[in-house]
């Protein structure tokens, strides 16, 4: 039986990814702090990689969630959006987001 690889979606500034249906952001009260639910999966996202989830709408870019994140954190944006991409691109290989 021949298995057929998924090809590797790559983000670009351009790009407005969004959680999958079957991920959602969750608050948990017990631990006071919000968690990334996913069919036999949680993950606890820090405080820096949720404010880039809240962004993840599907609308808005990787550029301007990087220009947002940039006015935020007094940081330059060029930073930001590197490790912007750098977070999504590694979701994305998780099947947490979609492009």
């Amino acid at each position: 039986m021949m298995c057929e690889r998924r090809k590797r979606a790559l983000v670009a500034a351009n790009s407005a990814p969004r959680m999958p249906s079957h991920v959602r952001l969750q608050f948990d009260p017990v631990r006071g702090r919000y968690a990334v639910l996913a069919p036999e999966r949680v993950y606890w996202p820090d405080d820096i990689a949720f404010d880039i989830l809240k962004l993840c709408d599907g609308e808005r870019t990787i550029a301007a969630m990087s220009a947002t994140l940039a006015a935020e954190y007094a940081a330059p944006v060029e930073t930001i959006e590197a490790d912007v991409m750098e977070f999504i691109q590694q979701w994305m290989d998780l099947r947490l987001l979609t492009p």
